[in-house]
């Protein structure tokens, strides 16, 4: 602590940054581990490992889903979806061991959270048929002055006016989702982590996944783990960071790719998705928050100046192992110490959080999206609460959403068996064709069906024997 703070002394008379991160020395440098230039001068650190395939498959044509929901969007901020897909449902609540997941996907009509006026009802128009029999001119008149009755109750109440929608999104397309296995060729996995983390957060799930024959992808983001650290803060905003993530995508995709996200790595999971909708087959979101736009706060503690955040470092990384563990024991120091993560300098954490501000990322853009994703929270996450995340499962079209009971924010270092299993499931998975139904005959009429030659011939077919000549 006493280090922090002297060092953080001399970074405020100095005007020089604290610690800055820069490439590191790799002692493996054949092991999987890229250095790829996205920018003059800005070197992101990559790991890329290509298995050796004893044995390549053909995929499966798997299903096909349909895509069809509205999505309007009223002036008061409002947000309305209305899912039109009938087979969608069908084909996604049931898994490829023909278990039934009950919240595999939500369909409901949704309104905004935020403060907003609940919805209007408009009420539909009366057709009331009246008949008249023996008294119908009595019937009659008594209807009407209930009808007049009524029209002059309705003049007295305010009326109410009908909502005209700010935006209207019609998505309708059909998807095909197949199963994604190790011995598929063009299958690779992208995984992202978020902030203070590094490609280490990942590896046991690149281990695992390389040894079952995926191809897997695992950047450092620009100031984390051994990538570069420009020291200005325009280079850690998010759209900075999402072009880095887009570069790395286009030189290592495949035909078909998996997104791994990790808090605020979902995001630009997100962002790839929507930028390359026919290359992205499916999408993991760990942790990742609600469907909201992201902007900074203003009232936070990573505004304070560099030199005393770098003074606050041995506090902050105290808070993080409190909220991001469900335990707080040696394993849990070791874990953060051995996979690198929350080790950046006080310059980079103070512009990563102060650049997030992305308002494309709101409500709307997150239910256009038609790739199936798998939501994996923490149960003990003191970041992001699991409401989030159950909002972001009613938003999507086809979203799971799976809790670990025994994990928090990091959940891929506390229950990385238990986070193998899930996405790999996730990664087979294929929805369930279903038969298209058996258009039945059209009968005609029992009494016009003409005579047919079997009554015609009847009693020749039970004639006697003795009939027949000799």
């Amino acid at each position: 602590m006493l280090t922090s703070f002297i060092e953080g002394l001399l970074c405020c008379l100095t005007s020089k940054p604290a610690n800055t991160v820069v490439p590191v020395e790799t002692s493996e440098p054949a092991d999987g581990y890229e250095f790829v230039e996205v920018k003059p001068g800005r070197v992101l650190r990559v790991r890329h490992i290509i298995p050796d395939r004893p044995l390549v498959e053909e995929p499966s044509l798997g299903g096909i889903v349909s895509c069809k929901r509205k999505i309007t969007v009223y002036r008061n901020g409002q947000l309305f979806i209305e899912n039109l897909g009938e087979r969608a449902s069908a084909e996604l609540k049931t898994c490829q061991n023909g278990e039934t997941e009950p919240n595999s996907m939500v369909e409901v009509e949704l309104t905004d959270c935020r403060k907003s006026s609940p919805p209007v009802s408009i009420p539909e128009p009366r057709s009331d048929s009246i008949t008249a029999g023996n008294n119908g001119a009595s019937e009659t008149g008594s209807a009407g002055e209930a009808l007049a009755a009524g029209q002059a109750e309705q003049s007295l109440q305010p009326r109410k006016r009908r909502r005209k929608p700010k935006r209207t999104v019609v998505i309708d397309c059909e998807r095909r989702i197949a199963g994604c296995k190790g011995t598929h060729s063009d299958v690779a996995l992208f995984f992202i982590h978020g902030v203070g983390g590094s490609l280490d957060i990942w590896g046991s799930q690149l281990d695992f996944f390389s040894r079952l024959g995926y191809e897997v992808i695992a950047p450092d983001l620009a100031g984390h783990g051994a990538s570069s650290s420009p020291h200005i803060s325009a280079a850690y905003t998010f759209y900075a960071l999402a072009e880095d993530m887009r570069l790395i995508f286009k030189r290592y995709a495949k035909k078909r790719n998996i997104l791994i996200g990790h808090s605020y790595g979902v995001s630009f999971c997100t962002f790839l998705a929507h930028e390359f909708p026919d290359q992205i087959h499916k999408m993991v979101m760990i942790n990742g928050g609600g469907p909201t736009a992201l902007e900074p706060s203003l009232c936070s503690i990573f505004n304070l100046p560099t030199c005393v955040l770098h003074c606050l470092s041995p506090l902050l990384a105290w808070s993080f192992l409190k909220a991001g563990f469900a335990r707080q024991g040696a394993r849990e120091k070791q874990l953060l110490k051995e996979y690198n993560a929350f080790n950046v300098s006080s310059f980079v954490l103070r512009a990563m959080m102060s650049g997030q501000y992305w308002p494309e990322g709101d409500e709307v853009y997150h239910a256009e999206l038609t790739v199936p994703v798998l939501l994996v929270h923490g149960m003990h996450d003191k970041f992001v609460p699991v409401e989030e995340d159950q909002r972001m499962a009613e938003i999507l079209l086809m979203a799971f959403l799976k809790v670990l009971e025994d994990g928090s924010h990091m959940v891929m270092l506390e229950c990385p068996e238990a986070v193998n299993t899930l996405l790999h499931e996730f990664f087979v998975w294929e929805p369930v064709t279903l038969p298209p139904p058996k258009k039945e005959p059209k009968t005609r009429p029992e009494t016009a069906k003409p005579q047919t030659d079997n009554t015609i011939s009847e009693p020749a077919a039970v004639r006697p024997a003795t009939a027949r000549q000799t």
